[in-house]
């Protein structure tokens, strides 16, 4: 969600890629999706054993320079200075340009939200392999449609991808420009356009699924409706698409125009609903453009098109629209998949409006943050909160839930860990503080830790990830967090990706002008590996896909917890360990678990040890880490 206190965007992320059994899949993705015993069932077979990976696309790879953004194409292009440039990908991210102290002294508000870095489709396509090395096998995209800002969340254009994400902006603006925008027979296919049908179908070729942001609550103010209404005002044929307060009067030198942004932000119009829906004229748009990415033809010849969408701020579009809208969805794919950006409990809202899943900030990154990120929740009502927020959703979309830890719009989980340690009073208890006020960046609190994470703090992000890749729901990984990025929320939390084959300066700047560490900024080779190991291994067993979760021991004292996810007859014990202490237990097993159990994978190589009674595991596990058991006798 984009947020008003900063340039937020939402990570939305939706793109589960099928496994087969327990092995990752390998083959091709079918370009149409297996039938559906119904169309009315909301969550697709692939769901529950997809990992997700969260692309931000300016973030994440440059592969064509010839296609940067150039100064004309900004979003403020009147506050930003002649000399602008586009920002070195492997800069000190808190060095300022020499265009951003032209424009005044802070850090973020005089520059940061005018950078762009370059990158593009070309650069997602080249690195497939690198996230299917990873063992990812689904993709959200952050907004990837034409719009002026970084964060593409206030969209020009629903029916066109980003022009400068392609390889000929210049000539796609051109062909943007001659077409009618509510006539969908007279829509161009732009060079960018097509190099994302390509990106989709390379994707598909190494088992990988993707799904796009949609934002239908709002858009930009050069949208092709908004930007008619600026110029022609009430006699705009697309005068009532919108809601404005005030139109201006032609006869005065100033302008009284006004009209309502999503969060009082001018920059983000909101589309005008009707009777618990969309206006009709916004609601019609919508459908053309959903139908263009779900099912594209282009020059008679179907090619394969998105498999769903994440659903921006989705609470505060009519529910009326989400069911029909939903409903075309399905008829377009069967397996599709539909995920909504909601912070609350989704339960209700998910059934209502026809969608697979949410990002499951509510039942899983809140209470992850409590116990295994700040220390500060027990493990009983940890556990207890995990329960309880998991069974406001069916077995089945339970599955499918996007357990992620950080995105877009909040602090990257290394900096989380880092600021962790600062032990402040929580301003919303119910939350942990979670990605809340003054307390997730330096822009507020000058106390914030802006420094690179240490080896405790790694340990602990260890914990969280391979928590992630056995509980119930699809994980989801922001981009960079396997690769060792730190940063504070947006915009810290949008830097440029950290490669292996680059060279990064030092960050050695501080954004308020404070001290802080020299710090190496570099691909982290053996977090990458862990993470890699950790989806592997949620790839290969069954039963941390699609089994029971049951807890078997928590010990508040010493922040100890232990649970089983069953499949049949197939059983995985997970021990976790969130003190900073060594400690030893015992773990009754109900009868249906008892048998003997092999270790699968330990974070600590060693200090771990395993033994069992006829009742019970018997286990010593270091500080700060986490065993997975399997019940022997099982492939």
């Amino acid at each position: 969600m984009t947020k008003p206190l900063s340039f937020s965007l939402v990570l939305a992320l939706l793109v589960l890629s099928g496994c087969e059994g327990t092995q990752l899949q390998t083959a091709a993705v079918d370009s149409l999706g297996a039938e559906r015993d119904s169309a009315q069932q909301l969550v697709p077979s692939w769901a529950a054993d997809a990992v997700w990976y969260q692309i931000f696309p300016e973030r994440f790879r440059s592969a064509d320079s010839a296609n940067d953004p150039i100064r004309a194409s900004l979003q403020f292009v009147e506050v930003v200075p002649a000399s602008w440039e586009v920002t070195p990908w492997t800069s000190d991210w808190y060095a300022r340009a020499g265009w951003e102290r032209e424009m005044g002294p802070d850090f973020y508000d005089h520059g940061v939200f005018h950078r762009r870095f370059g990158g593009d489709l070309q650069g997602v396509i080249e690195k497939l392999d690198y996230l299917r090395e990873l063992g990812i096998n689904a993709i959200y995209f952050n907004p990837v449609f034409y719009a002026r800002s970084l964060h593409k969340y206030d969209a020009n254009s629903f029916h066109h991808i980003e022009p400068y994400f392609g390889p000929d902006p210049e000539g796609d603006l051109a062909l943007i420009e001659r077409e009618d925008p509510l006539d969908s027979a007279s829509w161009a296919w732009t060079s960018a356009d097509l190099l994302f049908l390509d990106m989709i179908e390379a994707a598909a070729e190494r088992g990988i699924r993707v799904i796009v942001d949609g934002v239908f609550n709002h858009t930009g103010r050069d949208f092709f409706a908004f930007a008619d209404i600026r110029r022609n005002q009430a006699d705009s044929r697309f005068a009532d698409w919108y809601i404005v307060e005030q139109w201006d009067d032609p006869t005065t030198e100033a302008s009284e125009f006004r009209y309502k942004g999503w969060w009082g932000i001018e920059t983000l119009p909101e589309f005008a609903e009707v009777e618990n829906d969309l206006h009709p004229g916004p609601k019609a748009y919508v459908f053309d453009a959903t139908r263009r990415w779900m099912r594209p033809e282009v020059d008679g010849v179907m090619r394969r098109g998105i498999d769903g969408w994440r659903l921006d701020v989705a609470n505060e579009v009519p529910i009326g629209f989400w069911a029909a809208w939903n409903e075309l969805v399905r008829e377009l794919n069967p397996e599709a998949y539909t995920v909504t950006e909601l912070w609350q409990d989704a339960g209700e809202f998910l059934r209502e409006g026809g969608f697979s899943a949410t990002m499951n900030y509510h039942a899983f990154a809140f209470p992850v943050k409590g116990f295994l990120v700040d220390g500060t929740l027990s493990a009983s009502d940890f556990a207890r909160m995990l329960t309880d927020r998991r069974l406001k959703h069916t077995e089945e979309m339970g599955r499918a839930l996007q357990n992620l830890i950080d995105s877009h719009d909040t602090e990257r989980l290394a900096s989380m860990i880092v600021n962790a340690e600062r032990r402040v009073e929580y301003e919303e208890p119910d939350r942990f503080d979670y990605d809340w006020g003054d307390r997730v960046s330096p822009r507020r609190d000058s106390n914030y830790d802006v420094r690179k994470p240490g080896v405790r703090e790694r340990r602990v992000q260890r914990l969280v990830a391979l928590f992630q890749m056995t509980y119930v729901g699809a994980p989801m990984i922001y981009y960079g967090t396997e690769a060792g990025m730190w940063g504070a929320d947006d915009p810290d939390d949008r830097k440029p990706m950290v490669w292996p084959d680059l060279a990064y300066e030092l960050e050695t700047s501080h954004p308020l002008g404070g001290s802080r560490p020299s710090d190496e900024v570099a691909f982290d080779v053996d977090l990458f590996d862990f993470y890699q190991e950790v989806i592997d291994l949620r790839h290969q067993e069954e039963a941390l896909r699609r089994g029971a979760f049951d807890v078997l021991h928590t010990d508040d004292a010493n922040d100890l917890m232990a649970f089983s996810r069953t499949s049949g007859s197939e059983a995985v014990v997970v021990i976790l360990n969130r003190s900073d202490e060594a400690h030893s237990l015992r773990v009754a097993l109900p009868d249906d678990l008892r048998g003997p159990y092999r270790t699968l994978f330990s974070i600590s190589e060693e200090g771990h040890r395993v033994q069992q009674d006829e009742t019970a595991l018997l286990v010593e596990i270091p500080a700060l880490s986490a065993l997975v058991v399997k019940r022997d006798g099982q492939e």
